[in-house]
């Protein structure tokens, strides 16, 4: 007979699965910030994530030979504790969404998808919406370096 009792799916609110008498597991605040960062880009009517400075130098860095990954994590920010975690996120939303709507679907996915993967208390996620993508907000390419 196996023992359930400290599995994710049966451990409550008052203990956590991540402290036990056998030991200490510990999440990086860079593991959380991914999966939230997933966790948003899920979410119908978000465009992209980060401000305004951090977008230009994702965008950047995706330019760069040998870049082939998005940064995930992009825009968003955590405090990580034993039990509990808090996130905020930076999101740019297309233009004619309910803003309202997308951050609450925001919120709890962002919730939902840390809590059942890393078994931290989320106690609370910050949305700061940035910018309304329109369409006509395509960046420029760059200029060619050579003609």
């Amino acid at each position: 007979m196996t023992d359930t009792s400290m599995t994710p799916e049966t451990t409550s609110g008052a203990t956590s699965a991540l402290v036990t008498d056998k030991g200490r597991t510990t999440i990086a605040d860079s593991v959380v910030a991914k999966i939230a960062g997933i966790a948003t880009r899920e979410i119908a009517g978000v465009h992209d994530m980060g401000s305004g400075a951090a977008r230009t130098m994702g965008a950047l860095r995706d330019r760069l030979p040998g870049s082939t990954r998005t940064n995930m994590s992009r825009g968003v920010a955590v405090e990580v504790g034993e039990r509990q975690a808090a996130v905020d996120v930076d999101i740019i939303c297309e233009y004619g969404v309910r803003i309202v709507d997308v951050a609450d679907a925001v919120r709890r996915n962002i919730t939902d998808r840390v809590q059942n993967m890393t078994g931290l208390e989320i106690t609370e996620v910050n949305i700061a919406v940035d910018d309304v993508f329109t369409g006509e907000d395509k960046p420029e390419p760059p200029p060619e370096r050579v003609q």
